[in-house]
């Protein structure tokens, strides 16, 4: 039987997928319904009324160099393979030295646009 080696990992998801069920279908009908009450569903801090939301302000700046960070960072991602290939496909010609300098000079021209707009200034 083709299938029979299927039967440990088809046996193991059933159980994973009733003990997700069960973990979404018992504890409604276990827990116990009370009647809403604002004191016990307000924040506590040290007996005295939330001063401030919870939520701090960040600035857009901040958000501004992360997204930027991640952008270059996942640019250089692109090298790691670039580079394991690089001995093999220099044997069929240049074009392979030619299309990363292209994408380094387009990744570079990026980020003079974004040093010329003042994005990696922190003032």
């Amino acid at each position: 039987m083709i299938f029979a080696e299927y039967l440990p990992a088809a046996l193991q998801a059933g159980i994973a997928l009733a003990f997700v069920a069960a973990m979404l279908i018992v504890p409604p009908i276990v827990a116990k319904k009370g009647a809403p009450n604002p004191a016990k569903d307000s924040a506590y801090e040290c007996g005295l009324p939330a001063a401030q939301s919870g939520r701090p302000r960040f600035s857009i700046k901040f958000y501004l160099v992360a997204i930027l960070f991640v952008l270059f960072d996942i640019e250089v991602v692109f090298l790691y393979p670039w580079a394991v290939v690089y001995k093999e496909m220099l044997r069929e010609g240049l074009s392979i030295l030619f299309s990363m300098l292209t994408f380094l000079a387009i990744l570079f021209l990026g980020f003079l646009y974004v040093w010329k707009k003042g994005a990696l200034d922190w003032k």
